[in-house]
């Protein structure tokens, strides 16, 4: 046991050989392309990284001029709600108008139509009550009127009447 605790200089040379050896295998071939995808990592993550900040600008930018579309399209959309409204209220005055004025027309007609039936209703009643006094007349004198004799003695009542309606509504 003795032998294993004090070193062997032969051995100690030999060791430090093989590890500078295999230190200089290591560098040349596996620390050199080690380094080399390392570097090649980080740059890949460094390009990822500023790929994904000009996305990130990108959609920002894009986010901005979507929102400004949006307030432009509400503000439109706005305007044409407006506009949309004020043509209705304009229609609609102009239609409360027409009707308003059909209405009138209506009425104006109707009362001419009623004045030229009560015209006519009121020449109708002359005419009847005339005939009638005629035959209470010639009931009363027995005796027949000949026609002719009706006609102008119609016609002088109607023109009395009429005369008198007039000098009335004066």
């Amino acid at each position: 046991m003795g032998d294993l605790l004090t070193p062997d200089v032969g051995l100690t040379v030999w060791t430090i050989v093989t590890f500078l050896c295999l230190v200089a295998i290591l560098k040349a071939f596996a620390w050199g392309p080690l380094l080399k995808s390392v570097e090649d990592r980080e740059a890949r993550l460094r390009a990822d990284r500023e790929g994904a900040e000009r996305a990130r600008a990108e959609a920002e930018r894009i986010q901005r001029e979507l929102e400004a579309q949006m307030a432009g399209v509400q503000a439109k959309s706005r305007e044409l709600l407006s506009a949309a409204t004020k043509d209705g209220e304009v229609l609609r005055a102009r239609l409360k108008a027409e009707a308003e004025a059909d209405a009138a027309a209506i009425k104006a007609r109707t009362t001419l139509e009623l004045a030229a039936e009560k015209d006519k209703l009121a020449g109708d009643l002359r005419k009847e009550v005339a005939s009638l006094s005629v035959l209470a007349a010639e009931k009363l004198l027995r005796k027949s009127v000949d026609a002719g004799v009706q006609k102008s003695v119609l016609e002088g009542f109607f023109k009395d009447l009429d005369s008198g309606k007039k000098a009335g509504s004066n």
